[in-house]
């Protein structure tokens, strides 16, 4: 029984003819940018044309910043961590059951192909490089799946309020997320936490004015008796009395 040779090369490379690539910088290939924290570079054989069945995207995260949930009907992916730390996500096809896996530099996650994933980075400064075993990976990412499926069909099929639905859709702006929350998202949410935190926060504990009585304008040192009742020093609070 003869065995057959497979190629070891690209067979969709002529690697005879002129202007055959073996090198690429990806960080010339932006695939989106949030902000300067947080962003992802792709290489796919687009870029370099002697790659095989291989493609990658080189993502940077900062804490609490998400690759939002997504899947590629047509590749399998590799999630290395270079540096930081960061949870990847997924759910099994076969028995829905949701699988976290925390990686740290030196330690890859496997999400086969077409499944339910996403990634959140646990810490600054994390960078992960996703390896794919096709040369251009498919995506559908859950902001599309939310913003172009009729907001019609989302609440018929699961007794939602269309208007609430709608207006909860709203700050997605019928965009593609990729890596979220967004920055005005992240912002508002800092302002919230600010706001909360100042409306809890106790007044300083400063002597009470010297609230005289009309009658006793003539005793500039006595504290009236009622202002001990009605305004207790030390129980003060922003918003609260």
């Amino acid at each position: 029984m003869e065995l057959e040779l497979l190629p070891l090369t690209n067979p969709f490379v002529e690697y005879t003819r002129p202007g055959v690539q073996y090198f690429f910088d990806i960080n010339k290939n932006r695939l989106m940018t949030r902000n300067n924290e947080n962003f992802i570079n792709r290489l796919g054989r687009d870029n370099l044309n002697t790659l095989g069945n291989v493609s990658l995207l080189d993502i940077y995260l900062s804490k609490g910043r998400v690759v939002e949930p997504h899947y590629h009907q047509n590749a399998a992916e590799l999630v290395y961590c270079i540096s930081g730390k960061a949870t990847v996500s997924l759910i099994n096809p076969f028995n829905n059951q949701l699988s976290n896996i925390t990686i740290t530099p030196g330690q890859v996650a496997n999400i086969p192909e077409g499944w339910w994933h996403w990634e959140v980075a646990l810490i600054d400064d994390t960078h992960l490089l996703a390896i794919f075993d096709a040369p251009y990976p498919e995506y559908i990412f859950g902001s599309d799946i939310l913003t172009k499926t009729p907001i019609e069909v989302l609440a018929h099929t699961y007794c939602l309020d269309p208007e609430l639905l709608r207006e909860t859709l709203k700050p997605l702006n019928n965009q593609t997320i990729i890596i979220g929350p967004t920055d005005e998202c992240v912002a508002g949410a800092q302002v919230e936490a600010a706001h909360k935190q100042q409306s809890h926060m106790p007044l300083p504990n400063m002597p009470l004015p010297n609230m005289v009585h009309p009658n006793m304008a003539n005793q500039p040192n006595v504290m009236p008796q009622h202002q001990q009742q009605y305004y207790p020093q030390n129980q003060y609070h922003y918003g609260k009395r």
